[in-house]
């Protein structure tokens, strides 16, 4: 089967699941964003994706960004999904749609002055360190609603919502975690909530993931 064929099918498959995760829990697919992760494939494989219907691509470094998207000749949302330096916030601006991992105020102000001077403005999530680990990029916790209040009053940020990777483990054990990002997003009241990835995807769905963030199960596995 060729590359395309595969992606193709993988990504059907995907969306049947995202469908039956929804059905379980009462809800509308429509609700899910399926973002591509496309980290380490090449701008051929965005391109199949996104001819295979994929409407939103997930990339974890500015670098590879910056080198693949103009290669890119599909139309698609671009989301920063990993952790990024604040000296790369103007590229970062230029290159996304959606910067998914803001986790400090200091990072959310140097995307709000490169977003004044880019004319736009910038559609963030804020990371939330839902498991406390100390390799880990995110918020902590309890300063996640003053972090919101504060968000919210900078005019050249859009905060959408919370975004999570919560500690490595099956599905099950992933749960408690999207439960409790759940409620924090609740709490602070935003829209948006990002977690979830090819292995727990769908746990995250029936906790209320808006967006799920999915790569080896539509691409398979590289290098």
């Amino acid at each position: 089967m060729s590359d395309a064929a595969s992606i193709r099918d993988n990504a059907a498959a995907v969306r049947a699941r995202i469908a039956a995760a929804c059905a379980r829990s009462g809800r509308d697919p429509a609700e899910v964003t399926l973002v591509a992760v496309t980290k380490v494939f090449p701008a051929d494989y965005v391109e199949q994706a996104i001819a295979a219907g994929i409407a939103d691509i997930g990339e974890n470094r500015v670098q590879e960004a910056r080198d693949k998207k103009p290669l890119v000749r599909g139309s698609a949302r671009w989301h920063l999904i990993g952790h990024l330096q604040s000296n790369k916030a103007k590229d970062a601006v230029r290159l996304f749609d959606v910067i998914q991992t803001v986790d400090s105020l200091d990072l959310a102000q140097k995307i709000a002055h490169a977003a004044e001077a880019a004319g736009k403005r910038q559609e963030v999530l804020l990371q939330v360190n839902i498991g406390n680990e100390e390799q880990k990029s995110g918020a902590e916790r309890a300063d996640v609603p003053a972090l919101v209040k504060t968000l919210r009053g900078i005019d050249a940020l859009d905060l959408r919502g919370l975004m999570a990777i919560p500690p490595v483990g099956a599905a099950e054990e992933t749960r408690p975690y999207f439960r409790e990002l759940r409620a924090l997003r609740d709490r602070v009241g935003v829209e948006q909530l990002s977690m979830g990835m090819s292995e727990d995807f769908e746990a995250a769905i029936e906790e209320g993931a808006t967006i799920v963030r999915v790569g080896r199960a539509i691409f398979g596995s590289r290098g």
